[in-house]
């Protein structure tokens, strides 16, 4: 198996950025310490890098689709500034609760349902079982686990209640990036 046949799943709230509540401004972005780092390591290692992230303020009405797209053009070009590339960014805009007119709907993309997850499979001919993913929720793991990834990490401690399935928790970046390199 070639190694650009897997990839490091990022979810974005949480892990490559701080969390602020619906953030959909560049100025309200601060990157999580050891991010570029980690993305340098896993593309260095042949991992193709994707970020997989609910975004129910879109479903609610908070801000556009043009909005996200803009933010995230910002933040592919924050990522190039670190000599790192994004090969996707999958992100779900539905909410089965409180989201609005056609957003208000439960989807398969939306974690912790394996949807985004599969699509880079799909797209990328990624052997799910060689990926990873990095997450800061518990609809994360369960999306990990259900797609059959080969490791799980939950990062920091926003969850209260253990997670159920199988992950690794770790409180910095630093530790994947460890992992990765012991695991080439």
């Amino acid at each position: 198996m070639s190694v650009a046949e897997r990839a490091l799943f990022l979810d974005r709230d949480g892990v490559i950025n701080h969390e602020v509540g619906y953030l959909h401004r560049a100025e309200d972005v601060t990157f999580v310490d050891g991010i570029f780092s980690l993305c340098r390591t896993a593309m260095a290692l042949g991992y193709r890098l994707i970020i997989v992230t609910n975004q129910s303020g879109i479903a609610r009405g908070y801000y556009s689709v043009a909005q996200f797209d803009g933010l995230m053009d910002w933040m592919r070009m924050k990522f190039r500034a670190e000599h790192v590339e994004l090969d996707a960014v999958y992100y779900c805009p539905y909410h089965p609760e409180h989201g609005i007119g056609e957003y208000r709907q439960e989807h398969p993309d939306r974690k912790p349902a394996p949807g985004m997850l599969l699509r880079g499979a799909a797209e990328f001919g990624i052997a799910l079982e060689q990926s990873i993913m990095v997450g800061d929720r518990c609809s994360d793991i369960a999306a990990a686990n259900a797609a059959g990834l080969r490791q799980a990490f939950l990062f920091g401690a926003t969850e209260s209640a253990p997670c159920p399935g199988d992950y690794a928790a770790v409180a910095t970046l630093p530790e994947v990036e460890a992992w990765l390199l012991d695991k080439k």
